[in-house]
């Protein structure tokens, strides 16, 4: 029997393919997410890895064991299917590791309008049903079996996408896309067709081995051919999705990157535009440019965790119209609170092609502080080596807050120290109103953490 405790995550279901899971679970997984959602139909789709279409096919078939109508909406990004369980008012199943290496694969789920499943939505649950019929299978279902049906949401994702964001009176722009071998070489030609933006395809072939670069773009290795064509080319802009497309990381026009942070305030502002006075949500770990900007705008930021369930809870219970995090999650209420990286370009493109001048100066306005980006340390005692730094750090002038790990918080800088939850490592973030300063502060507290 699979070990569930391995695969079942905080948020989804994901896995080496396949020694931790194969066709037969994701069978079972499928039976159980129908149990446990008491949806009569389904919506489910897939990325591009070898191993994706007969998972997802499996999943379908435990559904509609169950009696559940099941529509495939085949190779899609993770987004993509959360348009589809927005606008057909399904739940969802999207087949995908992500940024993950070749030999995993997992799954993504979702309720009716792309709501998130996680452990304690539905998740543990699912879990439970899982482990229970691992032996002799799901029990047979009262009824007929559902049917299974295809539908293709491309088109209709770009259009939505589109409607969001007016590219019309934008001046013509080079754009260079570096798709990784992943989804964005599926829904990028279709989002982009027919705007005023010259096309730089790079690894738009669908190729779940990812045989160029891992689709990570959060690592700068996987950044360096973009840079390097972003500059042979003299594009206004580069841009490179991760393997399931939802996320997306922005390069300037000289190939340097532009922090998350910066796209998160820049896109705040343009939503505030549209939603005068709305809230913008940021985790504790985006820069002090986020909440400066949200207000300066008109809006009302509100910090919390990190992570997608916790933005997603907040912008529901706050109304809030986007939320953006340092990983370059980006969340729009226009989207059902569910995060697209190609919404977020659609906006950057925009702003870039409503003025004349390069992006780098665009952002300026945005990026107003330095930072460490995320630097990580393998320690074997977590919260002893956190609590080191908290004692050490509890001094007179000094704010500490334990909102999601801990935030130490000064007048030119703040740092943040949190545990990963899945390896052995204290994760730290500094900001400061300057390089030195920066420098200063993170190597005080790898000093402890590292002792």
């Amino acid at each position: 029997m699979a070990d569930l405790s391995q695969i079942v995550k905080a948020y989804d279901v994901r896995g080496v393919v396949p020694d931790q899971w194969d066709e037969s679970l994701a069978e079972l997984f499928g039976a159980a997410f129908a149990q446990v959602t008491g949806a009569s139909a389904i919506v489910v789709g897939h990325d591009m890895r070898p191993s994706s279409p007969g998972l997802s096919g499996a999943f379908a078939r435990g559904a509609a064991a169950r009696g559940v109508d099941v529509t495939e909406i085949g190779l899609c990004s993770t987004d993509q299917l959360y348009f589809a369980s927005g606008q057909l008012g399904l739940p969802g199943a999207m087949f995908t590791a992500s940024h993950n290496p070749a030999q995993y694969n997992g799954i993504k789920l979702c309720r009716a309008g792309a709501a998130p499943v996680g452990q304690d939505t539905g998740l543990a649950e699912i879990r439970t049903l899982v482990e229970g019929w691992a032996d002799g299978g799901a029990p047979e279902a009262a009824g007929s079996a559902g049917a299974v049906t295809r539908r293709d949401v491309l088109a209709d994702y770009a259009t939505h996408l589109r409607s969001l964001v007016d590219l019309r009176k934008s001046r013509p722009l080079k754009v260079v896309v570096d798709a990784g071998n992943g989804m964005g070489g599926h829904t990028v030609p279709t989002v982009f067709d027919g705007l005023p933006i010259d096309l730089v395809p790079m690894y738009f072939e669908l190729d779940g081995t990812f045989p160029n670069h891992e689709a990570n773009p959060l690592d700068p290795a996987n950044l360096v051919d973009l840079q390097a064509k972003v500059r042979e080319t003299g594009a206004d802009i580069g841009l490179a999705f991760d393997g399931d497309a939802d996320r997306c990381f922005v390069v300037d026009e000289r190939g340097e990157p532009v922090s998350p942070s910066a796209i998160t305030a820049l896109v705040a502002a343009r939503e505030l535009a549209k939603h005068p006075g709305g809230t913008v949500i940021h985790n504790l770990i985006t820069s002090w440019s986020v909440p400066e900007v949200v207000k300066e705008n008109g809006g009302k930021p509100v910090r919390t965790r990190v992570g997608h369930s916790f933005i997603k809870e907040e912008m529901a219970r706050t109304g809030a119209i986007f939320g953006g995090e340092h990983s370059a999650h980006y969340y729009f209420r226009d989207f059902w609170n569910a995060d697209t990286g190609m919404l977020a370009a659609l906006h950057v493109l925009a702003a870039l092609g409503g003025q004349d001048g390069p992006l780098s100066e665009l952002v300026r306005q945005y990026d107003r502080y330095a930072a460490s980006g995320e630097i990580n340390s393998t320690v074997a005692d977590q919260a002893g080596r956190a609590a080191a730094v908290k004692t050490a750090f509890a001094v007179d002038g000094v704010e500490l807050d334990e909102l999601d790990g801990l935030t130490v918080t000064s007048t030119d800088w703040w740092f943040n120290l949190r545990a990963s939850n899945t390896e052995p490592l204290l994760r730290l973030n500094v900001e400061a109103r300057d390089a030195d300063t920066v420098a200063r502060v993170r190597d005080e507290v790898l000093a402890i953490v590292r002792a």
